[in-house]
């Protein structure tokens, strides 16, 4: 994945020293033939399914990161519904030694726009899976998104594991 400028020119200034980051998921559902489906796209960096995500720049609300991620990453027009979680995500260590760690604001969304596709080259893959059927049973925190999204709680979830 290609690394924002903005970020580029923070590790100018501290090389791989930790580095505090906004990022922004969006869980998109549909009434599937045998019930509701989750739009997931394979990542192309590390071959995992996963929701539309990316890191929000500077300035920009996290909502309007995951309908520019939407159509960058699927080539899809998206309505955010509402917000589902804020979490602060473990350290990330990149193969280069830079360390992130991410809080995450989590969206549900629905398709109004476009037919899902390859866009950008962050994903290899795409498709509409059955909540009950998703292709990484072990990634426990999909899993949890999808199943908070579905719950559609009255409020924000407040850390992902604290449920």
């Amino acid at each position: 994945m290609p690394t924002p400028q903005f970020i580029l020119e923070l590790r100018r200034h501290i090389g791989n020293e930790p580095l505090w980051l906004s990022g922004a998921n969006l869980v998109v559902l549909r009434e599937g033939e045998t019930g509701p489906e989750v739009l997931l796209g394979r990542r192309s960096d590390d071959g995992n399914w996963a929701a539309i995500s990316g890191i929000v720049e500077p300035g920009e609300n996290p909502a309007d990161t995951v309908a520019r991620e939407a159509r960058e990453e699927v080539c899809i027009e998206v309505e955010v519904e509402r917000m589902l979680w804020l979490d602060v995500m473990d350290e990330v260590i990149f193969p280069n030694g830079d360390r992130c760690r991410f809080l995450d604001h989590g969206f549900r969304g629905r398709l109004v726009g476009g037919s899902p596709g390859i866009g950008d080259g962050e994903l290899s893959d795409f498709g509409w899976f059955p909540v009950d059927r998703l292709p990484s049973p072990r990634q426990a925190r999909l899993a949890e998104q999808v199943r908070i999204c579905l719950e559609d709680p009255c409020d924000v979830v407040l850390g992902l594991g604290s449920r």
